[in-house]
């Protein structure tokens, strides 16, 4: 299997866009992105919205599994093939998204909080 984390370390690098940047347009600091180079396993929602950062479609680079969640283009339904359990999918992938970034701010707040208390008190 291949280590989510280095692989979304490398495009990052190949797109030449700036950790900084990166990291300001997700909401995240950048201990957490360093973190997350680490991981050998990565949510899809996370590496998704990295790659519409970087304009990088990670749909090959990842292996079956997580493949099938990665598509960045919605498939085209018509009104008359529109099913409840899809519409119901649609709503659940939206309330996954926000609750994603109510995640991503909680942890940056968190860890500003931690940088501030370091500042203030020093390391124990």
């Amino acid at each position: 299997m291949a280590h989510h984390g280095e692989i979304l370390q490398e495009a990052i690098k190949n797109s030449g866009i700036s950790i900084s940047h990166l990291v300001q347009e997700l909401g995240i600091t950048r201990p957490t992105i360093y973190r997350k180079f680490k991981e050998a396993t990565l949510d899809y929602s996370f590496v998704k919205r990295v790659g519409e950062v970087i304009q990088h479609d990670f749909t090959n680079d990842f292996d079956t599994p997580v493949q099938s969640q990665l598509h960045f283009t919605p498939p085209v339904v018509t009104p008359s093939t529109v099913t409840r359990q899809q519409v119901l999918q649609a709503v659940d992938q939206d309330c996954t998204k926000a609750l994603m970034a109510l995640q991503a701010k909680y942890i940056a707040l968190l860890e500003a909080y931690n940088e501030l208390l370091l500042k203030m008190y020093g390391p124990k």
